[in-house]
Parts: C-alpha cells; sequence; structure tokens
C-alpha cells in the first residue's frame, strides 16, 4: 500500500461518525445528480457490417452513439490497459484507434475541437461510455489520408485497409440511418422532425458567397468520367450541375433541396439561379453538414477507378429512402 492510501485511511479513521455520514451523503447526493442529468438509452440495436456487429443507441437528446469497445476494436486495435495508460500519458480522452502517432498530422484536418470528446449515458442503471457515431467515416477517412501521405508502418497495413473497405458503406448521414434503423428509432420520430430540422439547417438569410466547393470535387467528377480537366475556365456545363444536384444536395435531409429551389429560384430571363444554393444553408448545422458529406463523396471518390464503381460506392452509402442499405465489403 503507497503512502497516499495509508494517508487517506488514517485521515478517514480521525473523522468521526457523524463526519463520515455526511462526507458519504454528500458523495451519493452527487452521484445521483450525475446520473440523473446524463441523457438516457432510448433505443438500442446492433450495426451489421460484414462479419463486425457495433452495438449503438439513440438517446433522449437525440444523439446516436457507438459504444467506446466498438470503436477501439473496429479497426483490429486492442482495448483494456493499453487504452487508459494512452489516456494517461497524453491527456487525449479519443478511441484507442485513433491514439497513432502516425495520425496525429491529419486529425485537425478531419475533426472539429470536441469531436471525439466521449459521451457518458444510462442504459438502464448503467453508466456507460460512447461516442458520437458521426465520427465513424471521420475517423476511417484519417487513416486513409495517412496511408495516401505513406506514413504508416507495415503492421498498421490492415487497418487501413479495414479503414478502406468502411468507407465503401459508411458516410455521416448513412450511419445516423444505420443506427436508426438497427435501433428503430425511424418508427418514433416526431412528425414536425422535419419543420424543426429545417429551421435550424437553413439560414434565415442569404449568407455572403465563399468557396464551399472544393476544386478536387470537380476535378474528381472529370477524372471518374475521362474528360480532360480544363485549364483556363472553371466553368462547368450544365450536366456536372446535375451531377451536383444528384450526390450532394439531393441527399441533404429530407425537404432541405425543395427548400432551396424555392427561395433560390431560377430567373426567367437567363434560367439561371442567380445564387448558389449552398448560401441559404445555416453557418452553423447546414454548412457543416455539407462540408462533412463533401468530405464522404470525395473519398469514395477517391477509392473508384471509375463514374460506375464510384456510383456502386455511392448507392450502397447513401440509399434512396425506404431502401435497406447494403453493406458489402469486398
Amino acid at each position: 500500500m503507497d503512502k497516499h492510501s495509508k494517508g487517506g485511511i488514517k485521515r478517514a479513521e480521525s473523522l468521526d461518525q457523524d463526519k463520515r455520514s455526511e462526507i458519504a451523503s454528500n458523495a451519493a447526493k452527487s452521484r445521483w445528480e450525475k446520473d440523473r442529468s446524463l441523457p438516457k438509452a432510448t433505443h438500442r440495436g446492433n450495426i451489421t457490417i460484414g462479419e463486425l456487429s457495433l452495438p449503438c443507441a439513440v438517446l433522449t437528446d437525440g444523439k446516436r452513439v457507438i459504444s467506446e469497445q466498438s470503436l477501439n476494436g473496429i479497426l483490429g486495435t486492442p482495448g483494456g490497459g493499453k487504452q487508459r495508460q494512452l489516456r494517461k500519458e497524453s491527456g487525449v480522452n479519443r478511441p484507442l484507434a485513433l491514439s497513432s502517432k502516425a495520425l496525429v498530422p491529419f486529425m485537425d484536418q478531419v475533426f472539429e475541437e470536441g469531436e471525439l470528446e466521449p459521451v457518458e449515458y444510462k442504459d438502464g442503471r448503467k453508466t456507460l461510455k460512447g461516442y458520437d457515431a458521426q465520427i465513424l467515416p471521420k475517423m476511417c477517412d484519417v487513416w486513409l489520408r495517412a496511408r495516401d501521405a505513406g506514413v504508416l508502418q507495415g503492421q498498421q497495413a490492415h487497418k487501413a485497409q479495414a479503414a478502406d473497405m468502411l468507407m465503401r458503406g459508411l458516410a455521416r448521414i448513412g450511419i445516423v440511418a444505420l443506427v436508426d434503423e438497427a435501433t428503430g428509432y425511424q418508427y418514433e420520430r416526431e412528425q414536425d422532425e422535419l419543420h424543426k430540422l429545417l429551421s435550424i439547417y437553413l439560414s434565415e438569410e442569404r449568407l455572403a458567397w465563399a468557396k464551399r466547393f472544393p476544386d478536387e470535387f470537380y476535378k474528381q467528377i472529370y477524372r471518374l468520367h475521362g474528360w480532360k480537366w480544363p485549364t483556363y475556365s472553371h466553368k462547368h456545363p450544365g450536366y456536372v450541375g446535375k451531377l451536383t444536384n444528384q450526390i450532394v444536395y439531393e441527399k441533404l435531409p429530407t425537404g432541405v433541396l425543395d427548400q432551396l429551389r424555392e427561395r433560390n429560384p431560377k430567373q426567367e430571363e437567363t434560367g439561371r439561379r442567380q445564387w448558389k444554393h449552398h448560401q441559404f444553408l445555416s453557418e452553423d448545422i447546414g454548412q457543416n453538414d455539407l462540408r462533412d458529406h463533401l468530405l464522404s463523396v470525395i473519398t469514395l471518390m477517391r477509392i473508384s477507378k471509375d463514374w460506375p464503381t464510384f456510383m456502386s460506392h455511392f448507392e450502397a452509402a447513401f440509399p434512396e429512402p425506404g431502401q435497406q442499405a447494403t453493406l458489402e465489403l469486398k
């Protein structure tokens, strides 16, 4: 027994019975108040991806979570004592699957501040810890970036390969749909959920123009079609606009594109829209969701050899409403 433990015992022995009872009562009250404030799991299920089974839940605050243990093991990363030791050394409370030093240069490129904070919640009498389910495709993207940069060691190749396969069937909005389907939450959503979503997803006023679609998005479209990239002009043919609607705006939450078209109608004299649709997305929700969706789409483009291959990956990651997602990992 170390000197700190002995000191604690001596201090406890020196307290009278009433004082010890008061301390114990205050500690119990503090734990009870903390437990009462934690969100609770209202729906539970398992997402099956190949041979993987990921326990997931929907909480009272609407957050979709995947258990900490699942995220730690999804890329073949062991947990246990090593997890606690790494946390103690780094002071960072992230999933063990993202603990490799080789990933550090890419973390800020993919994750926003606070996005990797663990989520504590109650499941019955148990207090569990998990992570927002939407970090899963981003976690894969970090591994793919590290692989593409050639900074992984040989023994880490299998993790990048696993991330590559997972990314074929996962995307930011796709993971939410999978959790909802697995837990049955999709059948108990409030009827006015769409109105609530649109109120936070769209901006009350048109935002100033800023570049939202990276050049790589369009370059990948040209590459996958076998087209030559225009050297002197970045004006794209109308067909590229149709593809952009198909793989981006039509995959935003239901009702968003209709609202964008209403707020940004085509002008009669030109047949063109005066503004860009993304200028009507809210800065805190809509713009962030667009960015994350584009990240997922570009990642799927990178692993595709041509447009039909990309569309196969895309349709698996973003199934049509009512269509069950097919996640066959080859």
